[in-house]
């Protein structure tokens, strides 16, 4: 078969069966993790998260200097945060729409 050895991280999948758990937390991890790589003060990342009748909506909050960092030129950064954050999303079944606020 394969040489390949499978690699798993350790505490990957914790909480993933748990039912006290939030719809959409897993989308809302991937987003503070993606945009706290991004800026230089991850302590003034706020996220809010706001229920309405297309889903969940996320609102991100970053210090001034960090914005343009966050969105990327054309907005392909932000584009690209939304992907992944709607791709973590659907792993709970939840649609999720992401805004960068300033």
């Amino acid at each position: 078969m394969s040489d390949v050895e499978e690699e798993t991280v350790e505490g990957a999948d914790e909480g993933a069966d748990d039912p006290n758990r939030l719809p959409g937390a897993t989308a809302i991890d991937v987003l503070e993790y993606l945009v706290g790589t991004l800026v230089d003060d991850p302590d003034a990342i706020e996220i809010s998260e706001e229920d309405d009748r297309r889903g969940l909506r996320l609102q991100v909050r970053v210090a001034p200097d960090d914005m343009g960092r966050v969105i990327g030129r054309r907005g392909r950064i932000a584009n690209a945060i939304r992907t992944l954050v709607r791709a973590a999303a659907a792993d709970d079944g939840v649609s999720v729409d992401v805004d960068f606020v300033d």
